[in-house]
């Protein structure tokens, strides 16, 4: 049994589609793996202080990118392998898969929409507290927690401070010899910084879903009509 014609055009269309399907769940389970061991992050959601934790909001979306990867280009192989056999219970399961993918990247994107300044926050939050431990309460004592966990963030982010006031005042302070906990002639706020490192990672996984969601439209719509091609073909 073999399909001919436009349905023929169909089943190589498929198989080129799959191919990209399984190219893009490598790139995006090697971006997440990336994400997950990224030098600044890896430093800053390592960090603890009093039993305070940083936040691991960003951790949960990147371990979800992962497995969405790897889950990926098993379907993607199983896309690619349906299509060339012409077999309809492997394009049916392809077709079934696509469409429990679909549905959970559609509520990733609306959860991740309405959450997409929580890793933001919840990284300023944790700074905040950080810092007025460190400078308000034991302000002579240099080598705390909470004084450690501010150095880790300032040395990594080559930032100082919640904003220009208190960057400023850091710095006097520093001078001085009051405190020891800014990098010199660091003059950019923290809460900058983090937006800087978390707004463009968050993008990115934006861009990627993006991406991939137009790819399974595609998909299965092609799935579909070689499906309906291969049960109308004629048998030889």
């Amino acid at each position: 049994m073999g399909v001919e014609g436009c349905t023929k055009c169909i089943k190589y269309l498929l198989f080129f589609f799959n191919f990209i399907f399984w190219l893009t769940g490598g790139v995006i389970l090697g971006v997440a793996l990336w994400l997950r061991h990224d030098p600044k992050i890896s430093t800053l959601l390592g960090l603890e202080y009093d039993g305070n934790h940083a936040p691991s909001t960003f951790y949960i979306s990147v371990h979800i990118l992962i497995a969405v990867g790897a889950v990926m280009m098993v379907v993607g192989f199983l896309g690619c392998y349906g299509a060339i056999q012409e077999s309809q219970c492997l394009l049916g399961t392809f077709f079934a898969c696509l469409v429990i993918l679909f549905a959970c990247e559609v509520a990733a994107g609306i959860w991740g929409y309405m959450n997409r300044d929580t890793v933001t926050k919840e990284m300023k939050i944790f700074y905040d507290n950080a810092y007025d431990s460190a400078v308000n309460s034991n302000m002579q004592e240099k080598n705390n927690a909470a004084t450690l966990v501010l150095k880790a963030f300032h040395e990594t982010l080559s930032c100082c401070g919640k904003g220009t006031g208190t960057n400023l005042l850091t710095q006097l302070t520093d001078i001085t010899g009051i405190t020891n906990i800014c990098p010199s002639n660091t003059f950019t706020s923290c809460h900058d910084r983090i937006n800087e490192l978390f707004h463009d990672k968050i993008y990115l996984i934006g861009i990627a879903a993006l991406v991939v969601a137009v790819i399974m439209i595609f998909e299965m719509i092609f799935s579909m009509v070689l499906c309906c091609g291969i049960r109308n073909s004629p048998v030889y």
